[in-house]
């Protein structure tokens, strides 16, 4: 359902919920209805029984696997996987479902609505999923990894949801208490925090504990490698999104950033961050196959050329591999060298063909042909990125790719005008195989995304500017898609 400005909220619970006259008595769903047509108001039945909730059993709900049909509502589908012929067979509910009111027949009133940030704290993010568990979190896995949206959630939610294009959520059907869990994820972004919540009405959620996190104390930040380059200081927007310069340290240090040297780009820290030790040489990332599966995103800023005497065979072997397996990469301009000079069908992706730099600034276009493409549209203009949907300005825009191959990729945004060029495209790995055996994704720029911040500085002596352009906005919005859970560009997102 392209365009969507609604969102999805899926639930998996048991709707118990304890009754509010002190009878200790607790109501639970008696009959399985279908996802499509639950009306939550209408499942409830009394069962009169006691449920026991002092065994400290751990729970043992489902793990969240319910994918959306089109849909504008916002109430809650809700499922009840344990029902059965025989309602005396075993606990009604467990856990947090306990503390599910019933609100008189209507227990998707106690409700949870809030924004989720960037770690920065002012800009609002698209398709972050926003849950409540109902057991541990598992910790996440480190390391390349096939992240699937149909994987499921960690945590056995009871309910779960997306936020939409203004970054906006809400959870229906919420338990009741002083400390609820409230889990933030996308991709390996993940925070969790514990709010109170009061039944049967709306709940806001304090908007300084929806941003996602800035360092490790606040949550888990995926591991991100960045190689440098003399045309674009990428690794400046990492702080401007809000990442803290505790998290950017050398590979053998705690941080969850490493900084790589390409040619021309900055190449070392400066004095007060990290001693000032020198960046690992970008050649000791890609040149090592091992090495580059220890990181869930690998960005690249552009060089200023293609440098194809430090990208060998092996090396380009080695990120083809890496992608396939579940890797995100990020590449901007000249990093296209990985994608035209590829092995396997990355060639194949797209028309490259390299011409003169587009006028400076022109006008882009966002194609709103597919979901997501719809909702970086609408993203844009709610955060300040566009005056006019599907519209978008942009500076230092190159001219190396004519067009994507549809059956391969994915344009994302493009010009018409004064030539036909495309600026953002992605492609999911294995290239060429079906989807359900895809677990990578690759983003290409034909943008300098980092304008105005100076090259070739200790890091973080050049990172000047503190206001995000429109185009690194764009950029943010790629980011995190590109940390998302994996499926195909044509399908609605999901919790995942």
């Amino acid at each position: 359902m392209a365009g969507r400005t609604t969102f999805l909220t899926i639930s998996v619970c048991f709707l118990c919920a304890c009754n509010g006259g002190g009878s200790g008595e607790t109501e639970t769903a008696a009959t399985t209805t279908t996802p499509s047509t639950l009306n939550p108001s209408e499942s409830q039945t009394s069962s009169g029984t006691t449920v026991d909730t002092s065994t400290g059993d751990e729970p043992t709900v489902g793990s969240l696997g319910a994918t959306s049909d089109e849909t504008s509502a916002t109430l809650p589908t809700t499922v009840d996987p344990t029902t059965t012929d025989d309602s005396t067979t075993g606990p009604s509910c467990l856990g947090l479902e306990c503390q599910v009111d019933d609100c008189g027949g209507s227990p998707a009133s106690t409700t949870i609505r809030g924004k989720v940030f960037a770690p920065e704290g002012t800009l609002p993010l698209y398709n972050v999923t926003v849950y409540i568990p109902n057991a541990p979190l598992t910790p996440v896995t480190e390391g390349v990894t096939c992240d699937l949206c149909t994987n499921g959630l960690p945590g056995d939610p009871i309910v779960a949801t997306l936020t939409d294009t203004t970054g906006e959520f809400v959870l229906e059907g919420v338990p009741a208490g002083a400390d609820i869990p409230l889990v933030l994820s996308v991709g390996k972004w993940r925070r969790e925090v514990t709010i109170p919540v009061t039944p049967c009405v709306e709940n806001l959620a304090p908007e300084p504990t929806t941003r996602l996190p800035r360092d490790q104390s606040e949550g888990h930040i995926p591991r991100i490698a960045l190689t440098t380059g003399g045309a674009d200081p990428l690794e400046c927007l990492l702080r401007k999104l809000g990442v803290a310069d505790s998290e950017f340290t050398p590979p053998d240090g705690p941080g969850r950033v490493n900084l790589f040297d390409g040619p021309g780009g900055t190449s070392r820290y400066d004095d007060n961050l990290n001693d000032g030790a020198d960046f690992d040489d970008a050649r000791d990332l890609w040149d090592d196959a091992q090495r580059l599966q220890l990181y869930d995103i690998i960005l690249m800023a552009c060089e200023g050329g293609e440098n194809p005497d430090q990208k060998s065979d092996q090396a380009r072997a080695n990120i083809v591999e890496y992608a396939g397996l579940g890797g995100r990469l990020f590449f901007s301009h000249w990093h296209k060298f990985w994608i035209e000079e590829g092995p396997d069908m990355w060639p194949d992706t797209a028309v490259f063909n390299d011409q003169a730099d587009l006028p400076d600034p022109v006008t882009a276009l966002i194609d709103t042909s597919f979901p997501k493409g719809q909702a970086l549209s609408q993203w844009m203009v709610n955060v300040g990125g566009s005056m006019m949907a599907p519209e978008m300005e942009i500076s230092q825009g190159q001219h190396t790719i004519d067009a994507v191959n549809p059956d391969l990729a994915t344009r994302w945004v493009y010009t018409d005008a004064p030539e036909s060029t495309v600026q953002y495209f992605t492609f999911n790995t294995p290239v060429g195989v079906p989807d359900e055996q895809q677990c990578g994704r690759v983003v290409d720029s034909d943008i300098h995304v980092s304008s105005g911040d100076q090259i070739g500085q200790p890091f973080p002596d050049g990172c000047t500017t503190t206001q995000l352009t429109p185009q690194e906005k764009a950029l943010i919005f790629m980011l995190f898609e590109l940390s998302a859970c994996l499926l195909p560009d044509d399908e609605d997102p999901i919790p995942g």
